[in-house]
């Protein structure tokens, strides 16, 4: 039986990640996108760096997982490249697709992200970029459904220690009710 969820689970990865190419995965229109999103564009003029993630996959039967690639950027410079992973455990079906930023309010938030392994907890929030409104949930990817799409995004948000997240659903449909936390690695641009 395990070995059939896990495998249900690396075909939801696959088919989302294999999708998220269709969205032409730029790391300028992600960009665009979370700045065209009102409030946290006074993030990137405020903020010391920031961490963009086009497309993070998720899936989930029983366990659950999502993977994404991202850029890290100090003061407007991309310095270095970042991944995150997520295992979560609990009731969840589905996949879906979103992109992730994570700004850093100074340098001592953005020199904790860049250490190479960082670690949001299961209580760690982000803030779902939705069309009207926003909403608060955990990182296990509660946020990601509560979003309205990257063409009628719209948000406000404040730092938590240091760093602000936000995120804006790309597609898909999951259910769940799970606990996880997200783990960044960091390496510096060569």
């Amino acid at each position: 039986m395990m070995i059939r969820r896990f495998k249900l689970l690396t075909a939801l990865l696959f088919l989302i990640s294999m999708s998220g190419s269709a969205w032409a995965d730029d790391y300028t229109e992600t960009i665009k996108i979370f700045k065209k999103a009102g409030a946290s564009s006074g993030f990137f003029d405020n903020s010391y760096g920031y961490a963009i993630f086009p497309t993070i996959g998720k899936g989930g039967v029983g366990i659950g997982g999502a993977y994404g690639k991202g850029r890290v950027y100090s003061k407007g410079a991309y310095v270095g490249n970042t991944s995150m992973t997520q295992l979560t455990v609990g009731w969840q079906f589905g996949g879906q697709g979103y992109s992730q930023i994570i700004f850093f309010q100074d340098q001592r938030a953005f020199d904790e992200f860049t250490t190479g392994k960082f670690e949001f907890g299961a209580q760690a929030t982000a803030v779902a970029i939705t069309a009207g409104a926003s909403a608060s949930a955990s990182t296990t990817g509660t946020s990601t459904s509560a979003s309205g799409g990257k063409h009628d995004a719209t948000t406000a948000g404040a730092y938590n220690k240091g760093m602000a997240t936000f995120t804006v659903a790309k597609g898909g449909l999951m259910y769940e009710a799970s606990i996880g936390g997200q783990k960044f690695r960091y390496t510096r641009k060569k």
